[in-house]
């Protein structure tokens, strides 16, 4: 069976969130492409920081990556035990936490999943066969990842991916970064992973936008300070066979499936950069229904959850600082208990 690839990528803020802005500061702009995708951070005050932050980023992705052969997660998933870098501990440990607070929704170890679909692999887009997809389920477990006194060990077989929370955490060691250079305001564009650092230099809140699913245009806008807004959903890259069926690149660890459960996207929105990106991932893999119960049992972030029946799911944290644009989704507001 041969079968048409096709994958959408929308490009540096089209991957979730897009900015508005509007300010008369001094301003300082790093752009670069990094971690396969456009980056762009804007800096107000005397200091141009700027080559700090590039550098920041590349040291990161350089630990990070999953398919730089000097990478340290590249040798640990070839070498099965590495003692990697403070960030790549500090991120792993992190991702796991994570992990174990959505029951394995995000879970690291689907990557040999994730690779068997084509989605990081240079030689396209496949469907496996099921008797594949049960093989390489057997190396899907985060919980056999051990970490300790820098060193992570995988079993024979296993292999990582940190996609789903390196650019959040990017956000955070920017944001850290900055505060040591006394620099209180600044937005922060990864690729549509978005964290704003203090007000606008004229006082008032980031105004953010999150993207409409599979069109143009977003759907609704956010007043922000000092939050991340980071948003995850199947448009942003996927693939049809020759019948039209669309495959997603965020893949359900319990099955080993590409996810399909009515939700287009979902947007988190909080204080920890790392925690909204792995959450923006978990939330989509569990559903509305499980999202508004692990949201109901921790309410340490807010929450958007965006479905294909035209409802947007807001929690009440964001409900005086959100406006809908398009006016074909109706707003909802989560309730705070069951």
């Amino acid at each position: 069976m041969s079968f048409s690839k096709h994958m959408r990528i929308i490009a540096a803020a089209a991957a979730g969130v897009l900015i508005m802005t509007g300010c008369g500061a001094k301003e300082h702009d790093a752009a670069f492409f990094a971690m396969d995708t456009y980056m762009q951070v804007k800096t107000y005050g005397n200091e141009d920081v700027s080559a700090d932050i590039e550098e920041l980023v590349r040291a990161l992705e350089d630990d990070l990556s999953v398919t730089d052969e000097q990478s340290d997660v590249y040798r640990l998933d070839h070498e099965g035990e590495f003692g990697v870098s403070d960030d790549a501990y500090e991120l792993i440990g992190t991702s796991l936490d994570i992990s174990r607070r959505t029951d394995g929704a995000l879970d690291m170890t689907v990557y040999p999943v994730l690779r068997a679909w084509g989605f990081t692999s240079s030689t396209g887009y496949r469907v496996p066969a099921e008797d594949e997809i049960s093989s390489l389920m057997e190396y899907v477990d985060y919980r056999r990842v051990d970490i300790s006194e820098r060193t992570v060990r995988l079993p024979e077989g296993f292999m990582i991916d940190l996609g789903a929370t390196a650019k959040g955490y990017t956000g955070d060691r920017i944001c850290a970064l900055l505060a040591q250079k006394d620099i209180t305001s600044a937005m922060i564009d990864l690729g549509g992973n978005i964290t704003a650092l203090g007000t606008k230099p004229d006082g008032r809140p980031w105004k953010v936008a999150v993207r409409c699913p599979y069109e143009e245009g977003y759907i609704c806008t956010l007043d922000i300070c000092n939050m991340s807004v980071i948003t995850s959903g199947g448009y942003e890259r996927y693939f049809e066979d020759e019948d039209g069926n669309e495959y997603c690149h965020i893949i359900d660890p319990a099955s080993g499936h590409p996810v399909r459960n009515g939700i287009l996207s979902v947007t988190v929105a909080g204080e920890n950069g790392t925690l909204c990106d792995g959450l923006s991932t978990a939330y989509y893999v569990m559903g509305a229904e499980k999202a508004v119960q692990k949201w109901r049992e921790y309410k340490d972030h807010e929450m958007i959850i965006i479905t294909d029946d035209n409802y947007m799911l807001v929690t009440p944290g964001l409900e005086d600082i959100i406006t809908v644009t398009d006016d074909r989704y109706t707003l909802k507001v989560i309730d705070d208990e069951d």
